[in-house]
């Protein structure tokens, strides 16, 4: 067998394991690709500036992701919609999105509602960029490139993440601090541990996605303990 025929063989018994694991499924392909990829670059003998380009498209792309251990996820349209109608009210909502990426979420809630005030923060240059393209009609739309834990949280009504489990303990502590009693935390896919949701929006889409909503209370006690049950509303 060749060697580029070991590597696919090697990249199949990689993405199985992995779905045996129970792996995220945007893990299967990186694992069936990854190895015969490499195998075939070295036999096109392709020249380093195309490595150094690659390199440079992935560092605008996730920037700091080493650090934050945030990956880049787009919220899709259907999930923005069902959102969308589920906060519709006649009062005017200031949004934020944090790593708001290439403007997915932003950008569609604000064509969706034009009466709100929407934000989104991103730290990644090249999703940014893309993000204030896409964006650039938008009178309802504010983009920010730069790291969202400085910025305040005090002034909006609804806060949206699709972050990852990692920030998410820390997030919740800000949004105490920071957030308005009232005032919404909203994650996509990633619950807050610990913290029992005041609402979890199952949206009936490809992915199945949930949104864990919470509600910030007022004084110190902790909203939702441990053991309670959420209320699911189904899109």
């Amino acid at each position: 067998m060749s060697l580029l025929g070991l590597a696919c063989l090697q990249g199949g018994l990689a993405a199985i394991v992995s779905a045996l694991l129970l792996a995220p499924r945007w893990w299967w392909p990186i694992h069936l690709v990854f190895v015969p990829a490499l195998v075939l670059a070295i036999q096109l003998q392709l020249p380093i500036s195309i490595y150094a380009a690659g390199f440079f498209i992935l560092l605008l792309t996730y920037w700091s992701t080493f650090r934050t251990q945030v990956p880049l996820f787009l919220s899709n349209r259907i999930t923005v919609h069902r959102l969308a109608a589920w906060l519709a009210d006649d009062q005017a909502l200031k949004v934020l999105d944090l790593g708001s990426g290439t403007g997915s979420f932003a950008l569609s809630l604000a064509q969706l509602r034009p009466d709100w005030r929407v934000t989104g923060i991103e730290s990644a240059p090249g999703p940014f960029v893309i993000s204030r393209w896409l964006g650039r009609k938008a009178n309802n739309l504010t983009l920010l490139r730069a790291d969202f834990w400085p910025h305040s949280l005090a002034s909006y009504d609804v806060v949206y993440a699709f972050l990852s489990p990692v920030p998410m303990p820390s997030l919740w502590q800000k949004a105490r601090k920071e957030m308005r009693p009232g005032s919404l935390l909203i994650s996509n896919s990633f619950p807050i541990p610990g913290i029992t949701p005041d609402k979890i929006l199952s949206i009936n889409d490809r992915r199945q996605t949930q949104l864990f909503v919470y509600r910030i209370p007022s004084g110190k006690t902790h909203k939702g303990a441990t053991g309670n049950t959420a209320e699911v509303i189904r899109f």
